[in-house]
């Protein structure tokens, strides 16, 4: 083969690599058959396409091996905030939920339809949790409407009931945010996090699904969040973590019981 045509066919192989990106999912793989509630709702989408590569599913593998084990009794689901439990407020979660036999199937970036897949596909499985702790929506807040957020987090709760029908759920409010610059868009995105958590506060049964807004209790007395708890105006750190911790413990505990 002449070098000329080696170098147009080494060129394409790179540029296909390029667009690709690191092993995404074929359209003929087994995780390509989504079973959504409704389509046109943003909510609902397939994960972005980026969330769908190898290092995203080998994540949710693992938590359906750690499902297959059936060993815990407390289960957090969630976005970046409940995966930040592994290394910012993992002495705090050692120290409060550790001896709860509680599990951890947080993602950084997780949206409502990549949490609603992972349940329809195998994160609960063959479980029989005493109580699911559910917080999701922050990173739908930017581009969805307040009412398809909630029609998502509306969703996930129904499908963690259906598979686990002895199992509560203790759905907590979107946290509030303010780590975006522009103050217009700022305002917007926390005004739709009021609007969504105003809809999920409903999902709140009484007995099986209870509701609880802690986001206050990262704020001043102003009403702004403390950058001494959430540096980022978005993640707790330690600290923050210990007052996410104080303010669910009673309520976990009496769930669980």
């Amino acid at each position: 083969m002449k070098a000329g045509s080696m170098l147009r066919i080494s060129t394409a192989l790179l540029l296909l690599t390029c667009c690709l990106g690191p092993r995404d999912i074929r359209a003929d793989d087994p995780y390509a058959g989504l079973n959504w509630f409704d389509k046109t709702n943003a909510a609902f989408v397939p994960p972005h396409k980026w969330m769908r590569r190898h290092e995203w599913l080998k994540r949710h593998e693992s938590f359906v091996d750690i499902a297959r084990q059936d060993n815990f009794d407390l289960l957090f689901i969630g976005d970046s905030l409940t995966d930040f439990w592994r290394t910012r407020g993992k002495s705090v979660w050692e120290r409060n939920f550790g001896p709860l036999k509680a599990e951890n199937f947080g993602i950084s970036g997780d949206r409502t339809q990549n949490v609603f897949w992972r349940v329809q596909h195998g994160e609960l499985n063959g479980t029989h949790p005493k109580l699911v702790v559910l917080l999701i929506g922050t990173d739908n807040s930017e581009s969805d409407p307040a009412e398809d957020i909630a029609k998502g987090i509306t969703a996930v709760v129904k499908e963690i009931r259906a598979r686990c029908p002895a199992t509560k759920v203790l759905v907590l409010a979107i946290f509030p945010r303010a780590d975006t610059p522009d103050a217009t868009e700022r305002d917007k995105i926390s005004q739709k996090i009021r609007d969504t958590n105003k809809i999920i506060a409903s999902l709140d049964d009484g007995t099986s699904i209870k509701y609880l807004d802690i986001g206050p209790k990262f704020a001043d007395s102003s009403g702004a969040l403390q950058k001494s708890v959430m540096p980022d105006l978005l993640h707790p750190n330690d600290k923050g973590y210990q007052i996410w911790a104080d303010a669910i413990l009673p309520t976990v505990k009496a769930m669980m019981r």
